[in-house]
């Protein structure tokens, strides 16, 4: 029976362990999107994860619309990086950057324009600015010049990626972004070979896959998917055939692991969940599958034990415990984390806590 503690091969990476470190948006980087020292301290104080994937990373000005979140269209955000990659593997780690483009959650102010997406949508809610939380504006539907430009926009990121020093890149294909936008009928409305029909509305992720897996190697690509729950405003009438006519298609392109993020309960912006879509994957997809959602050291266990999960990332512990793969293997106690410095920049809340003297006794 495969444990938490075994190794696992993902494609080109050599994991050893199968605790994974989520994406996770913290909000510390500076002017421009540059990646700081404050970070490179962070990701190597949990290095003795399995595989740490990065907080989401804007691949263009005009994909990026988080305050104070990291970009890799640049050499200074190269050079950024780099910090956090040799602190990485200095430490013994692995790590790999999130490409990610927000589409229509990107407000204006922080993308130089209209946001663009897969159809002329506004998203819900309030969007996340330097000056406070404003309403999202109006997307405009992307060109086929446009889609072509973007998924150029991805392999830049990915090559820009390799020259930072990851290992690989994950592309961030969850949570009502850009390829989620393309991917699922409650924001695509568009009647073209990229809408409509399953076959059309996977035809994006494909090509960003294939666009980024032709500049770094499939070998080192992966992809992250939120299937079963509503968010940002998007989610699809009938995630099964969907979903599997995407593992059917992420077997024929060799992506060699995924991310499902599968809320089981309903999420903190009180989102209630469909049914799993993992179970009809497993059958359809020989690479690895990742599990993500509100999991602890047994629930993550007994997950493992039912054969579906090669692994499991996990989120929010790892902010408030960076040693949580010695915490996992002795039992101890999981910190509590602060949300309030969730995004609030800074070492506080960041860097700051302390690993545990059972975990770091055993």
């Amino acid at each position: 029976m495969r444990g938490l503690f075994d190794p696992l091969d993902l494609g080109a990476l050599e994991l050893p362990n199968r605790i994974v470190m989520a994406p996770l948006t913290r909000a510390r980087s500076c002017c421009d999107a540059v990646p700081t020292a404050l970070m490179a301290e962070y990701y190597a104080q949990r290095a003795s994860a399995g595989l740490i994937i990065s907080e989401a990373t804007g691949i263009s000005r005009e994909g990026l619309g988080w305050p104070n979140a990291p970009g890799l269209w640049n050499d200074e955000q190269v050079g950024g990086w780099k910090l956090a990659t040799d602190a990485v593997h200095a430490a013994g780690g692995r790590i790999v950057a999130q490409l990610w483009h927000m589409g229509r959650l990107v407000h204006p102010s922080l993308g130089g324009g209209q946001p663009v997406s897969s159809s002329p949508t506004i998203a819900p809610d309030f969007a996340h600015t330097y000056q406070g939380r404003k309403p999202y504006s109006k997307a405009r539907s992307a060109t086929r010049e446009d889609i072509a430009r973007i998924a150029e926009d991805y392999a830049q990121a990915a090559r820009n990626a390799i020259r930072a020093g990851f290992d690989g890149a994950q592309i961030h294909g969850a949570n009502g972004y850009l390829v989620d936008q393309f991917l699922r009928d409650g924001a695509n409305f568009r009647d073209d070979e990229y809408g409509g029909s399953i076959e059309n509305r996977i035809r994006f992720a494909s090509e960003v896959l294939e666009a980024v897996g032709g500049t770094i190697g499939m070998e080192r690509v992966g992809i992250r998917f939120s299937p079963n729950v509503l968010t940002q405003g998007v989610e699809d009438s009938d995630p099964l055939p969907l979903f599997t006519a995407l593992a059917v298609r992420l077997e024929e392109l060799k992506v060699p692991w995924i991310e499902l993020r599968e809320p089981h309960q309903p999420t903190s912006a009180g989102a209630v969940p469909t049914g799993p879509v993992s179970q009809a994957i497993r059958p359809l997809y020989s690479g690895k599958i990742l599990l993500n959602s509100d999991y602890d050291g047994p629930s993550a266990r007994a997950r493992m034990a039912e054969g579906i999960s090669d692994a499991i990332s996990f989120g929010r512990p790892f902010i408030s415990n960076p040693d949580l793969v010695d915490r996992l293997r002795t039992g101890a106690r999981l910190s509590p984390a602060d949300e309030a410095t969730f995004y609030s920049g800074g070492p506080r809340g960041y860097v700051d806590y302390p690993a545990c003297d059972e975990a770091r006794a055993a």
